[in-house]
């Protein structure tokens, strides 16, 4: 069975699409924990951050700097965002396909959880 959010890069499930290129799809948190949240994931499959190799340095970093375009364009990147990854079960890892939640739109309290 192939994961969801490989799924959700080859379209062959509906989500909320807000950014796309050959690398990297953003879209909408299907349970938003702020007004803005979105999950920016690559397009190559990668289960955790523990299976990363160093030749996904530049697509690892490219997740990054997609968050910073999209949060410039949805108008929240002056007051502030964060950016969230999950690892495995006790990380909160739910889906394994690695992928950077953003969060924003509201003042953000620490610790997180």
């Amino acid at each position: 069975m192939e994961c969801l959010f490989c799924s959700i890069a080859k379209q062959t499930i509906p989500a909320d699409i807000i950014y796309q290129d050959d690398d990297v799809i953003a879209f909408h948190d299907i349970a938003p924990q702020a007004p803005n949240h979105f999950l920016v994931i690559p397009k190559k499959h990668i289960t955790t951050i523990n299976d990363l190799e160093p030749e996904d340095a530049s697509l690892f970093g490219k997740l990054a700097i997609t968050a910073k375009q999209i949060a410039t364009a949805q108008g929240i990147a002056d007051n502030g965002y964060r950016l969230v990854m999950n690892c495995n079960e006790d990380g909160g890892q739910t889906v394994y396909h690695i992928h950077l939640h953003v969060l924003g739109g509201r003042k953000l309290q620490w610790p997180p959880g």
